[in-house]
């Protein structure tokens, strides 16, 4: 699936998605990185080239901006996956988008597990709604909880899942984990412990238990806080160990062979440092690594002009404009007549003393015109010189303007080279920390992406995979 090539002195491998979304044997494609690298679009993307290649697809987005809705063309996407219009479905395949609501996945959870009675005791209960909507690492389970939903139901064979926007990557693998050790019956047993108690010092201890929670628990008080404990706890019992129980399923689910993840960064120091961390965390995990997509790549039509000769040029330009090169500090003569330069006047030699006479039969000369004559001062210009003067100071004016443009775009361009050095240092690190690690760069685009046609541009940049030269 991956071939070798040379990015400069770094050997790493290529990424081709397209066989991979065209194996029928790869039914999840989990997309996970940092916030802010593009995850979202990379997923729609990969979705939408899959249904168009013929495969039954549905993207889980966790987003909260809905870019994925507006790109698809969806007035708004909820907990249920909606077909995608305007795909070329000739291939047979199917797009269906659908984005996490948090606190609704909860909900289901609680509506399948538990009978009515209890089931209504539980969603009414303000610690319940607290804990589904603010506990640190809800979202990221109820995550795992759709995907494994979603991959029970058996009706598309390939989901493709947006991770959730967090700071750091590497807390979608973790907060499962912590939320699930939280619900299997543990700590919850602990937190019950002060209502058995009671009294202050039921209070207290409570209150290092409540430490580990988030901000929106603490907004309730006292034996308030006790009594809806005591009524969630009453009515959750029976459900605490599944929770847990289904979060490692999850989990082995994403370690199986249909599964393969994505990991998605920009060409940045911070964002690739990210991506090397979960590269080493998904080995440690035994989960299975296609590849990396980095993404918003620069590349420039004129590479081969360095940064370095882009600026001596513009400094050159810069230093002819200093110069005054208008016409007006060159004086032309003309003659009154045909507009000529006058002929130079002879100099008398040193040693002839004797007064130029004109013999009387020489021809006559024109006289040299005078303020009497002509009206004009001897010697002043001819109302010609101040058209050349102008044109002159046009011309000159013009080629500083365009010396000006010039140089500001090459400074431009020597900013862009920069750039793209800056960049091409960083894919070399991490390619010499991770050559095994197969890598696919899409180029950056000069806007958002916000339709279909953006979502397949960014496909085909995902399966061309090397060369972002062009990118703007």
């Amino acid at each position: 699936m991956t071939s070798s090539l040379s990015l400069n002195a770094t050997d790493t491998h290529v990424l081709d998605v397209d066989p991979l979304i065209d194996d029928p044997g790869t039914r999840i494609v989990v997309c996970c990185g940092s916030g802010g690298v593009g995850k979202t679009t990379t997923a729609a993307a990969l979705g939408l080239r899959a249904a168009e290649r013929g495969r039954k697809v549905v993207v889980l987005t966790i987003d909260p901006a809905r870019r994925l809705a507006q790109s698809m063309g969806i007035d708004s996407l909820d907990n249920t996956p909606r077909r995608v219009k305007g795909i070329d479905d000739t291939a047979g395949g199917e797009l269906h988008a659908m984005m996490l609501d948090m606190k609704r996945t909860f909900d289901e959870i609680v509506e399948a597990h538990a009978d009515g009675q209890r089931a209504e005791a539980i969603l009414g209960n303000p610690f319940y709604q607290s804990l589904s909507a603010g506990f640190a690492g809800t979202q990221e389970y109820m995550a795992m909880e759709k995907l494994g939903q979603l991959r029970a139901q058996d009706e598309w064979d390939l989901i493709v899942v947006d991770t959730p926007p967090s700071r750091s990557a590497l807390d979608f693998l973790d907060a499962p984990k912590r939320l699930g050790s939280f619900l299997d019956g543990k700590l919850i047993r602990v937190l019950m412990a002060p209502a058995k108690v009671g009294g202050r010092a039921g209070m207290k201890f409570l209150n290092v238990g409540m430490s580990m929670m988030t901000g929106a628990l603490g907004k309730l008080l006292g034996g308030q806080l006790l009594r809806d404990v005591q009524t969630f706890v009453a009515a959750m019992d029976t459900m605490f160990g599944g929770f847990r129980t289904r979060a490692d399923a999850t989990y082995k689910l994403l370690q199986a062979p249909g599964t393969a993840f994505l990991v998605v960064a920009a060409p940045e120091r911070d964002a690739l440092r990210e991506a090397a961390y979960f590269v080493e965390r998904l080995a440690a995990e035994d989960m299975p690594l296609a590849g990396l997509v980095l993404n918003r790549v620069h590349g420039s039509g004129a590479a081969q002009l360095s940064a370095e000769r882009a600026l001596a040029a513009a400094e050159n330009l810069d230093e002819r404009g200093i110069v005054d090169q208008g016409g007006g500090n060159v004086e032309l003569r003309t003659s009154p007549e045909a507009g000529s330069p006058a002929p130079a006047r002879d100099t008398p030699d040193e040693h002839d003393q004797t007064p130029d006479k004109t013999p009387h039969n020489a021809p006559a000369t024109t006289p040299a015109p005078d303020s009497q004559a002509t009206g004009t001062p001897v010697g002043a210009a001819t109302d010609d010189a101040p058209a050349d003067h102008a044109t002159s100071d046009r011309t000159a004016t013009d080629s500083t303007a365009t010396d000006q443009l010039t140089a500001g775009l090459l400074r431009l361009h020597a900013e862009r080279m920069q750039l793209l050095a800056r960049e091409q240092r960083t894919r070399d690190r991490f390619a010499a920390l991770h050559p095994e690690v197969a890598v696919t760069e899409v180029g950056a685009l000069p806007g958002d992406v916000h339709d279909l046609a953006g979502l397949r541009t960014i496909g085909d940049r995902l399966a061309a995979g090397a060369d972002p030269a062009g990118a703007t």
